[in-house]
Parts: C-alpha cells; sequence; structure tokens
C-alpha cells in the first residue's frame, strides 16, 4: 500500500487541544512537503528532537490534517475519511505505548478490538496468543497490564498493531525500550510483512536498525526534508 504526500503544509497555530491559546515557545511548521513511499517498502524517517517527524507521522495516519496539499494511501487522499476509515488500512505506533495499551490484561487488549468486530472469542484468543509468542511476550496473557516492563508494553502495543493486519504501519520509535534481541526479531517480523506488501514508515533515532531493516530513508530538519 503506497504512502505519498503532495506539497504537504502544516503549522501549529498555538490552540491546545482544550481550547486555550498557548503561544507557541517556537514557530513550527511542515513546509510543501513531497514523497512517495511504494507499497511494500520500508523507510525510515529521521531528524533531529522537533524537526517534525512525529508530526508527520501523524499527518500519515489521519490524526492531523494537513493545511495545504494531499497525502494520499493506495493513491487516495485522506483528508475526507474518518479516523476509523484510516485505520482500515494504516496502523500507528505511538512513541508512548501506554496510550495504546487500556484492556486489563495483556490478552484482554489484543483481543478486544477483533471481539468489537465480531470475531469469533476463540479465534481472536488463539490469534493473541500467536501473536504474544511472536513479541516473545508468551506466558504473559493473564497478566495486569501495569505490571508490564516499559519493553513489553512497546512489544504488547506493537503486538495489538500488527494483530489488525494494517497495509501501512507507521511506527514512531519502534525500538525505544526493546533490548538488542527483540529489535532484531522485530526487524524480521517488519521484513516478513514487507514480503506481503505491507509499506513500513519508520520514525526512529535508532540508526543502526534502520541501515539493517530499511530500503531507504527521508531526513527531516526545521519541517523540511533534506
Amino acid at each position: 500500500m503506497s504512502l505519498e504526500f503532495e506539497n504537504v503544509s502544516y503549522s501549529y497555530n498555538g490552540v491546545s487541544r482544550r481550547g486555550n491559546y498557548q503561544p507557541p515557545a517556537k514557530k513550527f511548521s511542515l513546509n510543501a512537503l513531497s514523497f512517495k513511499i511504494k507499497s511494500g517498502i520500508c523507510t525510515a524517517l529521521t531528524g533531529e528532537n522537533g524537526s517534525g517527524k512525529t508530526t508527520l507521522g501523524k499527518l500519515c495516519a489521519g490524526i492531523l490534517k494537513p493545511d495545504k496539499g494531499r497525502v494520499l494511501v493506495a493513491g487516495e487522499d485522506i483528508a475526507p475519511l474518518t479516523l476509523g476509515q484510516i485505520g482500515e488500512r494504516a496502523g500507528y505506533l505511538f512513541q508512548n505505548p501506554e496510550r495504546q495499551i487500556f484492556a486489563p490484561t495483556v490478552l484482554e487488549d489484543l483481543t478486544f478490538p477483533a471481539l468489537i468486530a465480531g470475531e469469533d472469542e476463540a479465534e481472536a484468543c488463539e490469534r493473541g496468543r500467536e501473536m504474544l509468542d511472536m513479541m516473545q511476550l508468551f506466558g504473559l496473557e493473564n497478566r495486569s497490564v501495569f505490571r508490564l516492563s516499559g519493553g513489553e508494553k512497546q512489544r504488547l502495543a506493537l503486538a495489538g498493531l500488527l494483530m489488525r493486519n494494517p497495509r501501512l504501519l507507521i511506527l514512531d520509535e519502534p525500538t525505544t525500550g526493546i533490548d538488542a534481541a527483540n529489535r532484531e526479531r522485530l526487524g524480521k517480523i517488519l521484513r516478513e510483512r514487507q514480503k506481503d506488501g505491507v509499506t513500513v514508515l519508520l520514525i526512529t533515532h535508532d540508526i543502526n536498525f534502520a541501515d539493517k531493516y530499511c530500503d531507504s530513508r527521508l531526513t527531516i530538519d526545521e519541517g523540511a526534508l533534506c
């Protein structure tokens, strides 16, 4: 599933989500960004803190809407789509995994979206256990999510994302808190997904991981690609 930006611009206006005006410490904007990632390609997005990486990722996922230009997923402008409709195609991993973990136990967290969608409970649980095994979380299915380590939470959030089988993955710092063995495992999982045509945008400071597992790289600096 391809991902494309056509002259996308976005700026923060100093208005918080609560509606209160908050003058930004530094004016920030993304300026007329254009690029295309073909289906099945893993692309790293790198840059310094505050350069616009996370903002760009949220535009890809429809969490933010561009001020100008278009974000295209599989050739379709996602601006008119709801987050639910975009979520059927794209999966977004937040920097903080706790934003994506909400059920009491590990297995419940994995299976809840499938059950809401009408999937058979036994089948959902079987898929969930397979996903836990893949992410080295097997045996933790009944553990409270509040008793997980930071790395375990990160892997659970990734497992929940992969459980939905999105055709586009937007991963914001997915290797944070994960040890070397599990970084290697994640890289291999992404490669396997690519073989099935899944496209990956990997937002990362982990240059070694990007060099090993990504096919290309975009670098952003103060809101512009360079």
